[in-house]
């Protein structure tokens, strides 16, 4: 074939990237490998950034953040098969989060994977992921291609956002058409995520209802943040003067040390409100599912609930009030239809929150300022918490056991998407791929607060830190186990099975790939490297000693871990 022959055809590779190009798609994390490495390179070629990780999970991981950071799709691209599987815990993690993400994974071709004739990595990937994505589809010819990356782009953030899976087989890269034909099958989305109005009887029903209120509360989760309409839930919350509660991931909506922040104290908001407006939060497990001893007496408040999905209504308890809407649409109608005179709580429930929050951090302030050697989490964290009020535009990544509970109420945040962690799921293993995408989409200085067990699921990726040269500071909390590093085996010479090796060097690691490696043993000497790691830029990896005594068994989830009744003599 004559160049000038070729110059008038594209093929599948083309397509896909000139259709992720066309919607602004240009960053994809992902993993190498057959069918998809020429892909990668080819991208790469075309003016698309594509970061290699060392695990699919934490590409999957970085996607899905990237979505919740930017509103638009995050890409995560996989081999076939195990690279696939891999992905797909990701790509569950971010539906469950309603994050918008797309997995792009290679795959057999489909008269072999029908017959099962035994293809390399040879599995019906479209039927797995379906359960546990918002869409998948499969691609088979090359004129298709503009279609279905459109349909995965909607999909993704349309409503309720989330996971969806594209399924590639290996010929479709290779197929041939004209360039012409091929430019014409490529399609720009238009208004992928439509403004959603609530109904105006809704509206009215929810501010009566909040007009009654004796002792209001508002809830802010995830979903206010994702929503990125900081300024009008700033302005209802302030406008409203209704003491208010933020979701760990919603945590800088409004500054953490805001006057109607309710975060301190927490038990009394909850147990004594008459009304809650929930604002993109749900009523699941890190809520109690809106009853129980934490929500005071059974049936006795009533709940006003702002979401895009109408089938979220009434899961758990009676909503009373329901608005369905984006959330932006839904706090507009609210600041519209609150008037200029709406009245504020009543001043013995605002005081009581105020006084309550007051005595609480009185209490904990002293915690915060020893310099306990080894650590304990409050003093660590102490000087973890100064960090980030001296450089609020750092955005935090946590998570843990002990140091995901602690961390999230004892460091304030002061802007909104600042903070990251495990979500919906409790997820472990979220840490690096959340701290590359991070650093990747904003450009902003990262800093990872991980535990010891939790960053061993994705400790490999500081050589992709390294690699990418991304200013990423990780602060491993080294306690010598999970949860504590004091259990006992008493039955043989294995080590108990929450032990981990001990006084460890996470250190040397990020120092083996070229970052900085730095170990610590108290809180000044934590503030001192946490701040040479911000001037630097340079990826870091700080080595924290706490004390193997200081945590607590599952952090403050104990509950959820059934204790056995039976005996053994």
């Amino acid at each position: 074939m004559t160049d000038a022959a070729t110059e008038d055809l594209t093929d599948g590779f083309h397509l896909i990237i000139d259709a992720l190009k066309l919607n602004d798609l240009n960053i994809i994390y992902g993993v190498p490998g057959i069918p998809i490495t020429d892909f990668g390179r080819m991208a790469q070629a075309e003016g698309i950034r594509v970061l290699s990780f060392r695990h699919e999970q934490h590409a999957g991981y970085a996607a899905a953040i990237a979505g919740f950071l930017t509103k638009k799709p995050g890409i995560c691209l996989t081999v076939s098969a195990p690279g696939f599987l891999n992905g797909l815990t990701a790509l569950a993690h971010a539906t469950t989060n309603c994050f918008p993400m797309i997995l792009i994974s290679g795959s057999s071709e489909r008269e072999i994977v029908d017959l099962q004739q035994g293809d390399y990595e040879e599995m019906d990937q479209l039927a797995i992921a379906k359960p546990l994505c918002k869409a998948a589809f499969r691609v088979l010819h090359a004129e298709d291609i503009g279609i279905a990356v459109a349909r995965a782009i909607r999909a993704a953030v349309s409503g309720r956002p989330g996971g969806v899976y594209l399924d590639l087989p290996a010929k479709l890269f290779g197929q041939v058409m004209d360039a012409a034909e091929g430019a014409k099958s490529l399609v720009k989305v238009i208004d992928p995520a439509p403004a959603q109005l609530p109904a105006p009887a809704s509206v009215k029903r929810a501010l009566d209802l909040l007009k009654s209120a004796k002792r209001p509360l508002i809830i802010l989760g995830k979903g206010a943040a994702y929503a990125q309409v900081d300024d009008d839930i700033r302005a209802f919350v302030e406008k409203s003067g209704i003491p208010y509660l933020p979701m760990s991931m919603a945590k800088g909506l409004l500054p953490d040390t805001h006057p109607q922040s309710a975060g301190a104290a927490r038990s009394l908001a909850l147990k004594e409100a008459d009304v809650v407006v929930m604002v993109g939060a749900r009523l699941n497990w890190l809520l109690s599912h809106g009853k129980g001893k934490s929500w005071g007496e059974t049936g006795s408040k009533k709940f006003i609930q702002i979401d895009i999905e109408p089938k979220e209504m009434d899961s758990n308890v009676e909503i009373a009030a329901p608005v369905v809407g984006d959330i932006g649409s839904c706090i507009t109608a609210f600041l519209a239809g609150m008037g200029d005179n709406w009245a504020a709580p009543p001043a013995d429930w605002t005081d009581a929150i105020k006084t309550k929050v007051e005595t609480n951090v009185a209490r904990m302030a002293p915690k915060l300022q020893n310099n306990n050697v080894p650590m304990d989490y409050q003093g660590a964290l102490g000087a973890m918490r100064t960090v980030i009020k001296e450089n609020p535009e750092i955005i935090l990544v946590n998570e843990g056991a002990n140091t995901l509970d602690f961390t999230r109420s004892i460091i304030d945040m002061y802007k909104p998407r600042k903070r990251l962690d495990v979500g919906t799921w409790g997820v472990m293993g979220i840490g690096m791929g959340q701290s590359i995408a991070a650093a990747v989409e904003t450009g902003c200085q990262v800093i990872a607060i991980e535990g010891d067990s939790a960053f061993g699921f994705s400790g490999m990726e500081v050589e992709t830190i390294c690699r990418y040269n991304l200013p990423i500071c990780i602060v491993v909390f080294n306690n010598n186990g999970i949860y504590r590093g004091t259990d006992v085996n008493s039955t043989s010479n294995d080590v108990a099975s929450t032990v981990f090796v001990k006084d460890a060097r996470y250190d040397q690691m990020m120092a083996a790939f070229g970052g900085v490696g730095i170990y610590v043993t108290s809180p000044a000497d934590l503030t001192v490297a946490v701040n040479e790691a911000i001037a630097s830029g340079k990826p870091t990896l700080i080595n924290a000693v706490i004390d193997e005594n200081a945590g607590t068994e599952s952090g403050r989830i104990g509950n959820l871990n059934p204790q056995s009744v039976v005996k053994k003599k």
